[in-house]
């Protein structure tokens, strides 16, 4: 008997970056990333927001989220191994300092439904519902969207976050 086939799993992944022409470095990533979709990206604005996390003097940050269609069949630690090797190939090096500032950092928000713990994997992502730099994005795109182990959506969960990062929709 053969397996049925795999239902796409629509995918969000964040993007940042805050060395070099960010936005720049954004736009030529999200190019790369609808190499890895079956289907046409979704695209939230680019934002320019302040570091979390980072080291004493860290510049701003650009950030942006995509939905995407995974090709074939994906899985979330193959699709997170492709992340990682794009992050090279746009010049991110092995960390020194926890959140340094870097060309082009990839998190693998959501995979579908799927759910995974792991040393080399968590989906959710264990921050993304308290990080205002992905919120705002991925509110834009998917304001309905229910993360696996929420119980609000991402609009919701944007309306309810009480941080002190500072946004700016980038034109």
């Amino acid at each position: 008997m053969n397996n049925p086939p795999r239902i796409p799993h629509t995918t969000f992944v964040a993007l940042g970056s805050n060395v070099g022409d960010s936005a720049t470095i954004l736009r030529r990533a999200i190019a790369s990333l609808q190499e890895l979709s079956a289907q046409p990206l979704t695209v939230s604005s680019l934002w320019q927001t302040t570091p979390v996390d980072c080291p004493p003097g860290s510049p701003p940050f650009v950030n942006a989220v995509v939905a995407l269609t995974p090709r074939g069949d994906e899985t979330p630690e193959s699709f997170l191994k492709k992340l990682l090797a794009m992050e090279k190939e746009f010049g991110r090096r092995p960390k020194k300092v926890l959140n340094e500032p870097r060309r082009l950092d990839l998190d693998l928000i959501a995979f579908g439904h799927e759910t995974r713990s792991t040393s080399e994997i968590t989906l959710p992502h264990p921050r993304a519902h308290e990080r205002r730099f992905v919120l705002q994005p991925l509110s834009e795109i998917a304001p309905d969207l229910l993360l696996p182990k929420q119980t609000a959506t991402t609009i919701q969960l944007l309306a309810r976050l009480s941080t002190r990062e500072k946004l700016v929709k980038l034109p």
